[in-house]
This record gives C-alpha cells, structure tokens and sequence, in this order.
C-alpha cells in the first residue's frame, strides 16, 4: 500500500546521491515513495511485547448468521484487517454468535496466529466461570487465547482467581478487566490499586472524557495497557458530525475523516495502548486503521479538538 508522504527533489538527491552511506545502500526515489508508513503499535507494560493500536471490536457486528452471504463481509474485513497490519480483536459471549463467528473466520483464513484475541467472562461462580471461558476457548477455535477479562467486574475475585490459575498453566496470556460507564471508575480505580492487571478496558472518547482524570494516569502508573471501547460513543458523535466538514487544521496530524480525527484524539493520549472500533465494513475499516498511521496530536491540538467538537 502505498505511503501517504512525498519527499522533495532535494530530499531524493539527498538519498540516491548523499556520500559514502547512500552508495553503499542506495535509495531509489521509486522506493522512497513506496516505502509504507509503519502501523502504529504500543507496548504492552508488563511484559513489552507491542500490540497495534488500533484494533477491531465485534459487538453488534459480528452477530451474523451462518450463511455464506452472511458472513462474506466480516470474512473481508478480517482478511484487510490482517494486511493492514491489525492484530487486537476483542470479543465476548455476550456479544450473540460473534465469537463463533471471529473463530469460524480466522480459522479459515488460516490467521489464528497473526490476531490477538481477547474475550470476556461474565457470569458469577467459580465453575459457572470455568464452564463460560471453555466455551470462549472452543468457539474461538484455539486452545489459548491472549486476553481474558472480567466484565463490568462481576464476581471479580471469583473470575480474577481462576484468570490468574489459567494463566499459571498457560492457558491464557494476559488478564484484565472491563467496563463501559463512567459511574463505575470510582470502582474501577479502587481495583487497579489492589489488584495486578495487564489490561483495563475502559469508555474514552472525545464526548466521554472522565477516564482522563484519573483512571488513565492511573493505569499508566501501575503498568496496566488499556484498551479503549465506546471510540466513537456508540456514533453519537457521527450524527452530531457527519455533515460538518474537517478544520483544515487537522491535516497538521495527517487526518483526512472523522473517524481518523476522533481515533487520534484518543491515541493521543500516550496511556492508551489500543483503540477497538467496531465494524462489518472493509471502507470502514481501511479508515480506522489509517487513523494508526502518520502523525497524532499533541496536547495542545487535543484541546483544540476538544473545543471544536463541544461547539460542533
């Protein structure tokens, strides 16, 4: 796919001919133009290892039917997704037939390894937990999978238990938890503090921003990668958006959609470490993930979003 920079004659001059390291690795302008610009990804604190930052959600989504014609687009969107160099699919069995669906798919396009899959438990009960994420484990088609959280905090210590078991034996990669209102934070914080976590999924967008006041910072202390749901507030903010041109102003992070504006912002925030939007569209898509290209905002463009987006 081809980069969305140039470079000037002088620039090239300055590659093909510039001394003794441009002979030895010569640098054609062709190839200086075609070179992609690297998907953006983030590390993952307690363990390094980097994950792309912008990832795919299936609530809603990926709750399709078995029919060919069915499941033809989200069969498309996983193909691109993996090309474009995505990896964090997050799913849950609340979310109806999507994590059949996700395992069904990435098993017929032989892409298992390419994704990190995450999933939710949400039940109450040790065994009621147990028998809940075997179920994850067979629909997704895999014997291990990355990411286990529990949802909304239900039964937390019970669920948090048999997570920390299940990663001891190798069975899961990393544990987490979840939630999606803001009236929980005060709760949410009081469990980052006591508990050790490598994920916290959480609500943040550019309309829902009381995660950056104290959670976020929290998380980043306390070496927990976040991942972000609710991007795009459900698409309140497309409605509010949608006819509204861009601020010429947001090519100066190279943005070129609403949907790149609104995925910055929140990449923008270095605590983040991936954002999930959810869709069933390969257009869409293509627009997310570029989102995760080029530059981001730094703090004083944010404000400057913020403020245009209150008054849009």
């Amino acid at each position: 796919m081809k980069g969305d920079f140039s470079i000037s004659r002088r620039e090239a001059a300055r590659l093909i001919g510039g001394a003794a390291a441009a002979t030895l690795c010569p640098v054609s302008l062709s190839a200086a133009k075609k070179a992609p610009v690297a998907q953006l990804s983030r590390a993952i604190p307690s363990t390094g290892e980097k994950i792309s930052a912008i990832g795919l959600g299936t609530s809603g989504t990926f709750d399709v039917g078995v029919l060919p014609e069915d499941r033809a687009p989200l069969k498309e969107v996983l193909r691109r997704f993996a090309q474009l160099g995505g990896q964090v699919i997050d799913t849950s069995p609340m979310y109806g037939r999507a994590e059949s669906v996700v395992g069904d798919l990435t098993s017929e396009l032989n892409l298992r390894e390419k994704f990190f899959l995450a999933t939710k438990v949400w039940t109450t009960g040790k065994q009621a937990g147990i028998d809940e994420m075997e179920r994850s484990l067979a629909r997704l088609r895999t014997k291990r999978l990355d990411l286990i959280q529990v949802h909304n905090l239900v039964d937390l210590e019970t669920q948090l238990a048999t997570l920390r078991a299940w990663k001891e034996e190798g069975r899961i990669r990393y544990l987490g938890i979840t939630h999606y209102v803001e009236s929980s934070f005060p709760e949410v914080e009081k469990i980052l503090l006591r508990e050790k976590l490598d994920f916290l999924q959480i609500n943040y967008s550019i309309a829902e921003r009381g995660a950056e006041e104290r959670i976020l910072p929290l998380a980043r202390e306390k070496g927990v990668a976040v991942l972000i749901n609710r991007p795009f507030a459900r698409g309140d903010l497309f409605a509010r958006l949608r006819a509204k041109p861009l601020p010429e102003w947001a090519t100066e992070f190279d943005c070129k959609s609403w949907a790149q504006f609104l995925l910055k912002w929140i990449l923008g925030n270095a605590a983040v470490t991936c954002a999930i939007p959810a869709t069933s569209n390969v257009r869409h898509l293509e627009d997310n993930m570029a989102a995760g290209k080029g530059r981001l905002p730094d703090e004083k463009m944010r404000q400057r979003m913020v403020g245009f987006i209150a008054v849009a």
